[in-house]
């Protein structure tokens, strides 16, 4: 009897443990269902940042190139050098042709001066004119009168031949005076009429010469704009590679030189099933693992959606309206942005910011706390 007993508690021994196996996993998987349900993740995802495409803003000759591939450098270190000796001579050049434009414009001033006050003198000329035809004339009518008076003398015998000869002889010299000053009128008041004319060219004619200092200036302008750009400067932080000059090449303006990868501002984009947009919102925390650097744990924060699906933004989008159609999930892309490093970025191995090398491209893992 006792030893069916002991013989029942053995079988039941196996059974109570596959028991607890199975509940103990039971309550594994709860956890772990429970747990996944308040997060969306996705491994299609990677890290991205600026990548700037350093170019040439002058056609010159390269003359010198201060980096190596794959160095990090800082923002506004030199990359590059352009042989300066053409840049110089057109910026000389140009300095030359506004001065010569600035010295045409002083004499185009004084000109204009000289004209204007030419033209007020003959107004003044022809205005006082007035007054001598007045006078002239004055003495005309007087002369007219007098002879007028000379002729009724005469026929009475009044007054001698002699007389009455010289009165008409005054009166001939009046008149003539008089007809004088009414020429010299008209041929003041054209003269100021044709020195006016004059003078409004002549301020035409600084309105060009001004006109030709300011494009002086802008050439000038350019031509030290493009003396400046012979200098090539890094653009950010960070590393800079594909180098695709030599020293001695003839580089053309717009020509690409070398990429410098901004370090710096790095951010995710983790491309989402479409399904699970609806849990997903701006402003969510996010957890995010490296693959290069497995024991490396950021945090981070949905900042935004992107404009379409990536299908949308391939070189040569689908066209589910032609042929045969199936059904494919799309996938969705999110910028999250990474939180600076603190300690909610834990960085183990006793390793610190400057040690780790971030690039952009490189594989990451990413849960969004959604609940």
């Amino acid at each position: 009897m006792e030893k069916e007993t002991a013989q029942k508690k053995k079988k039941r021994k196996p059974i109570v443990i596959v028991v607890c196996i199975m509940l103990v996993l039971a309550g594994i998987g709860i956890f772990f269902w429970i747990r996944g349900s308040n997060y969306e993740t996705t491994d299609d995802a990677q890290l991205d940042g600026n990548i700037y495409s350093v170019r040439s803003s002058v056609t010159a000759y390269l003359d010198s190139i201060y980096f190596k591939d794959n160095q990090r450098v800082q923002k506004g270190d030199t990359l590059l050098v352009f042989d300066t000796k053409a840049l110089k001579a057109k910026v000389k050049k140009a300095k030359a042709a506004l001065e010569k434009a600035k010295t045409k414009l002083s004499v185009s001033d004084i000109q204009a001066m000289v004209s204007q006050q030419n033209a007020a003198a003959s107004h003044q000329s022809a205005l006082s004119s007035q007054e001598h035809i007045a006078l002239s004339k004055a003495k005309y009518m007087q002369a007219k009168q007098e002879f007028e008076r000379d002729k009724k003398l005469l026929a009475i015998n009044a007054i001698t031949q002699k007389q009455y000869d010289a009165d008409q002889s005054a009166l001939k010299q009046a008149e003539a005076v008089y007809q004088q000053a009414l020429h010299q009128q008209k041929s003041s008041f054209n003269t100021s009429k044709s020195l006016s004319a004059k003078a409004k060219a002549v301020h035409h004619q600084i309105s060009t010469a001004l006109a030709v200092v300011t494009q002086y200036k802008a050439q000038l302008a350019l031509a030290k704009e493009n003396l400046s750009h012979a200098y090539v400067l890094a653009p950010c932080n960070g590393i800079v590679a594909k180098r695709a000059v030599n020293p001695g090449q003839y580089v053309l303006a717009g020509q690409s030189l070398c990429s410098v990868t901004d370090e710096n501002h790095l951010w995710v984009t983790a491309n989402f099933k479409e399904t699970a947009l609806k849990k997903i919102r701006p402003g969510q925390k996010v957890k995010i693992s490296i693959d290069a650097y497995s024991d490396l744990k950021l945090t981070g924060t949905v900042e935004s959606f992107g404009g379409a699906t990536g299908s949308k933004y391939a070189l040569i989008p689908p066209d589910n309206a032609t042929g045969n159609f199936i059904k494919i999930t799309q996938r969705f892309p999110l910028k999250i942005s990474l939180d600076p490093f603190s300690k909610a970025n834990r960085i183990p191995n006793g390793r610190n910011k400057r040690d780790l090398v971030l690039f952009p491209g490189l594989s990451v893992f990413v849960k969004v706390k959604i609940n």
